[in-house]
């Protein structure tokens, strides 16, 4: 028995398997032969999706988007050395 060379799947191609296994229509090893992917390897790709579908609904969001106050502080910062790079380029002569 030969073995099969190692396959990377798309992460659409995993989401479409797991989402087929989340909805209980199909046994795993219907899915299997279907899809030509091992039971286990279904098996967890739909572990995986249950787990991050917090995730899909906020779970970590918050923590992702960057407080409003540092945001004004980045602004301001960007404003003040582009102040300083048209004095610098002024006083050096330097045309822009």
């Amino acid at each position: 028995m030969t073995r099969r060379k190692r396959r990377n799947h798309a992460s659409a191609f995993k989401a479409k398997v797991a989402l087929a296994a989340v909805k209980g229509e199909h046994t795993l090893a219907e899915l299997a032969e279907q899809f030509d992917v091992h039971p286990n390897q279904i098996q967890d790709w739909k572990r995986r999706l249950i787990e991050g579908a917090e995730d899909v609904f906020g779970g970590h969001a918050d923590k992702a988007r960057p407080n409003e106050q540092e945001l004004e502080k980045l602004h301001a910062k960007i404003g003040q050395l582009a102040m300083e790079n048209d004095f610098l380029s002024t006083v050096l002569g330097r045309d822009r």
